[in-house]
């Protein structure tokens, strides 16, 4: 990878997005920051039609992509523990049509981290084989398929009267 650009600003725009407005800059547990970044944004977002959520997720996948490039390019590394917006992805993934209860945000917020952290399979081939911002982003929207599988079977099973 190239060197850090100097002709970069401190903080640009793909900056305060990549490290999600600065969660990711935290010394521990970057990564759980940066998925703390998706419990507003899931409150922002929650009310919304299904097909408008799964828009703005797209939205913020394709905009966590480019600057996950513009990340690797400025860092020299393939997902720097300073990109965080693809857990903020992840996280809004698990939470699709998450059930209206009050515990579900956390039992959300919970399963994505395991998930992200165990990284079952593909989303264990995504983090090492898919390139690029591409790769940022898949693992994340990966696990957090499973999270939504977990939350879901969760609230069937346990929850479900």
């Amino acid at each position: 990878m190239s060197e850090k650009r100097p002709d970069r600003p401190p903080w640009s725009a793909a900056r305060l997005i990549y490290t999600g407005l600065g969660l990711g800059l935290a010394p521990k547990a970057p990564g759980t920051f940066g998925t703390l970044l998706g419990l507003p944004l899931y409150w922002l977002l929650g009310g919304l039609a299904w097909p408008l959520y799964l828009a703005a997720v797209l939205a913020i996948f394709l905009i966590g992509w480019r600057a996950a490039e513009t990340a690797e390019r400025d860092l020299g590394l393939h997902d720097a523990p300073q990109v965080v917006i693809d857990e903020a992805a992840g996280y809004l993934t698990t939470m699709f049509l998450a059930p209206a209860l009050p515990w579900a945000p956390l039992w959300g917020f919970a399963f994505f981290r395991l998930f992200d952290i165990l990284k079952p399979w593909p989303v264990s081939w995504a983090d090492q084989k898919v390139p690029g911002g591409l790769g940022v982003m898949a693992d994340d929207i990966l696990a957090g398929l499973y999270a939504w599988l977990a939350l879901r079977a969760t609230h069937l099973f346990f929850f479900n009267p």
